[in-house]
């Protein structure tokens, strides 16, 4: 949970909010100006019957009684008008203001590095991205614009009164602090209470989602009725959140009712003695008292109210700042624009561990030639994808370099860098789009053309043509209307059509079948032509062709040369590997 403030109102982190209002300061300024037009119409209505009362009602005056009637009803008009127009664009600004903040935080999770969703739940990004966001809205709907013109409107009415009659003002007033106590007492224990549910609803959010996007495992595993109970224990927790605040509610608001209630007894007490007792006070000014006497009490119920939302708000914008000003995007501070690469790879003395104290890579240095095909071998945790990580910078390196064309990586403008790699990885994601679109991925220099030359060079373009809609077939979400296999091909041509420099495949052909595989293999001998190619390989008979194969072992090269050079190896890695796999082949047979 995040750490609770204490404050009622933070104002630093509403100076955040502002530089999103710039863009409608225009909006900003009408509805402030509308909140102040509401605050004099709805005061003047009260004081205006209090004349109709005692001017003219009471010397029988009509033609004047008419008169102040049509101008009350003009008033309240005015105030109609006015509410309408605040009501509306104080949304349109708080809708406004969350699109553009729902930009920035997005743009900010796409640049983080992949170290940061190893340590951040999906579900809770989802959260802040989606209803702590919606959440933020309510700040300038529900909240600070709404309790901004009731102070205004509260502040007015105090001024009346005190004009009107000051000894029933005091009388008003002696109760007003028993509500003022009780609101900050509110406002505080609602703060706490606000953390508790939007923490809640974040673990809930990302329970759930990872149960869903696991359900495989869940039913394989038959934990159904163990998730079940899990989910039961969290949805209590979240239900036990809210309760607190139906609590605290539950308690203020009869409070306020009684205080407001017994307020208008004294009034009416007192007013009406001085009345039979002759005093000074009118009729109208009882009926002027009681009515502002709600006005000053109402909106100090409904400050609460609204508070409500205002403090969920931000509690909210709390957690989204704390993402935006997260420091974990890979630093782009390379100037070099790549418009071309050969292919010259150089790891030099390479250090990085994904957790402090566990080290995958110990001075790892290893030199490619321009167009030179590399496969890269070795036992799950050796290092392999790691290398390939670093190479897309995906991760950060903090020891060592990589220099590609002699030229440091980081000294590279990221983004021209990473065009002219592709990747094939392992485990295949596909957008919920069409195969059309996830093979180009709305890269509008990759024309309908190129993609079915390539489909057809790589042998797949019948197998897409088969498939209802052909190109525009849409693969639903993950690709799940696809096999793995089907997926692992998408992918390659995906890269295929980008042209690269540099050809990564990550363990690509690990989910095919044999006749897919050979599919291929085919393609893989064409398209690497000319190209730097680096093949993490599991099925070590689809590397034997490879410049060279590279073995890790603890992160380090023990052995490195051609597949006939090292299974003369005696007793090497590489050739233990290779009898390893082919027993396994055998008796699988």
């Amino acid at each position: 949970m995040a750490d609770i403030t204490g404050k009622i109102f933070d104002v630093k982190l509403f100076k955040k909010l502002s530089y999103f209002i710039t863009p409608y300061k225009v909006t900003y300024y009408f509805v402030m100006f509308s909140a102040i037009s509401l605050s004099l119409s709805s005061t003047l209505t009260p004081y205006l019957l209090k004349v109709i009362v005692d001017d003219y009602i009471r010397p029988k005056d009509y033609s004047g009684m008419v008169f102040f009637v049509i101008l009350m009803l003009v008033t309240l008009l005015f105030e109609v008008v006015f509410q309408f127009l605040f009501v509306f664009y104080a949304n349109w600004l708080g809708q406004s203001v969350i699109k553009d903040l729902r930009i920035k935080l997005f743009n900010r999770i796409i640049n983080f590095k992949m170290a940061y969703f190893d340590n951040t739940a999906i579900g809770r990004l989802v959260t802040r991205s989606v209803s702590d966001i919606e959440t933020i809205a309510s700040i300038f709907s529900q909240g600070l614009f709404m309790i901004i013109a009731d102070l205004l409107k509260m502040s007015l009415v105090v001024i009346v009164m005190l004009y009107v009659d000051w000894e029933l003002s005091l009388i008003v007033f002696s109760v007003l602090p028993i509500i003022v106590y009780a609101t900050r007492l509110f406002q505080k224990s609602m703060k706490k209470a606000f953390e508790e549910v939007r923490s809640q609803v974040a673990s809930l959010n990302s329970f759930v989602q990872e149960r869903i996007s696991g359900i495989k495992i869940v039913q394989l595993f038959n934990r159904e009725k163990i998730e079940y109970k899990n989910f039961l224990s969290i949805n209590e927790k979240h239900k036990k959140a809210w309760l607190k605040t139906v609590w605290f509610n539950s308690i203020f608001f009869p409070v306020a009712e009684i205080a407001s209630s017994v307020t208008i007894g004294l009034i009416v007490w007192y007013g009406g003695f001085n009345i039979l007792s002759n005093g000074k006070i009118s009729l109208g000014v009882i009926f002027l008292f009681i009515q502002m006497s709600q006005m000053l009490f109402r909106p100090l119920r409904q400050i609460a109210d609204k508070f409500n939302s205002l403090q969920m708000g931000m509690v909210a914008a709390e957690r989204i700042f704390r993402i935006i000003e997260t420091k974990s995007a890979i630093k782009n501070n390379g100037n070099i624009i790549a418009k071309f690469v050969r292919g010259k790879i150089n790891f030099k003395k390479l250090k990085f561990s994904y957790v402090s104290g566990q080290t995958v890579l110990n001075n790892f240095s290893l030199n490619i030639r321009p167009g030179e095909k590399i496969a890269i071998v070795g036992a799950t945790g050796s290092g392999k994808s790691t290398i390939i990580n670093l190479l897309c910078r995906l991760y950060d390196f903090k020891s060592g370099d990589i220099l590609i064309d002699d030229i440091s990586i980081k000294e590279y403008e990221i983004f021209s860098l990473r065009k002219h790699i592709s990747l094939v990885p392992q485990d295949v994601f596909l957008f919920a789009d069409s195969l059309y679109n996830n093979i180009t991925l709305h890269n509008e220099k990759i024309t309908k053309d190129k993609v079915l030359k390539a489909s057809r060079e790589l042998g797949i373009h019948e197998f897409i043509k088969s498939l209802p809609g052909g190109y525009d077939y849409n693969v639903r979400e993950r690709g799940i209307m696809l096999s793995s296999g089907q997926r692992q091909l998408i992918a390659f041509l995906r890269a295929y059509v980008t042209d690269p420099s540099i050809l990564v495949l990550d363990e690509a052909t690990s989910s095919v079948d044999t006749y897919t595989e050979e599919s291929i293999q085919r393609a893989i001998e064409k398209i690497t032509i000319g190209k730097t190619s680096i093949i993490i390989a599991h099925r070590l008979t689809t590397i034997r062709s490879a410049d060279r194969i590279i073995v890790l072992e603890d992160g380090k090269i023990v052995e490195q040369g051609t597949h006939d050079e090292l299974i003369k190896v005696p007793s090497g890695h590489y050739l233990n590997l290779y009898e390893v796999q082919l027993a396994n082949e055998f008796s699988s047979v």
